[in-house]
C-alpha cells in the first residue's frame, strides 16, 4: 500500500470519527485489520490491500492526531473559510483538510505541498469542483500564513 491510499484510508476515519460514538482507538482497532479491508474491498479499491504494520502506524498516528488536535483544526478551517460557514463545509471537505493539516503542522517530514497536494486529489474524488478549489484555497492560505518555513 502506498502513502496516498494510507492518506485515504486515514480520511475515511476522520470522517467516520464526526458521526460515531466510537472511541478513536475502538475505530481504528475496528477498522483496521484484514478482515474489514476484504469486507470493503467491493465497495471502494483503496481496500483492496490491508496496511503492512508502517502504513498501519502512519494512518493511527493521522487519524489520533486529528482527533486530538479536532478543535485547534477546525479552528484553523474556520478562520480561512472566507464566506462559508463552518457549519456549510462538507463533512468529507473537513475530514480532508484536518487530516493535511494535521501532516503540515505535527508531521514535518511530509513536505507541506505533498499533504497539500494530495489532500486536493482526495477532494476530486468526493467534492465538487467548486470544494477542491475551497479547500485548496483554504490549506493555501493556512500555510502561508500560520507557517513558517
Amino acid at each position: 500500500m502506498v502513502r496516498n491510499t494510507a492518506r485515504e484510508i486515514a480520511v475515511h476515519l476522520s470522517y467516520e470519527l464526526s458521526f460515531t460514538d466510537k472511541s478513536v482507538e475502538e475505530l481504528l482497532d475496528q477498522r483496521l485489520t484484514p478482515e474489514t479491508f476484504q469486507t470493503l474491498s467491493g465497495e471502494d479499491v483503496i481496500y483492496q490491500e490491508a496496511p503492512g504494520p508502517k502504513q498501519a502506524e502512519y494512518i493511527r498516528r493521522l487519524v489520533r492526531g486529528v482527533a486530538e488536535h479536532g478543535p485547534e483544526l477546525d479552528g484553523y478551517i474556520a478562520k480561512y473559510a472566507k464566506g462559508w460557514n463552518f457549519a456549510r463545509i462538507p463533512l468529507v471537505a473537513s475530514a480532508i483538510m484536518r487530516v493535511a493539516m494535521y501532516e503540515i503542522l505535527y508531521m514535518p517530514e511530509i513536505p507541506n505541498g505533498a499533504a497539500i497536494n494530495e489532500a486536493v486529489e482526495i477532494a476530486k474524488k468526493y467534492e465538487t469542483p467548486e470544494t477542491v478549489k475551497f479547500i485548496n484555497g483554504i490549506l493555501g492560505t493556512f500555510v502561508r500564513q500560520e507557517i513558517s518555513e
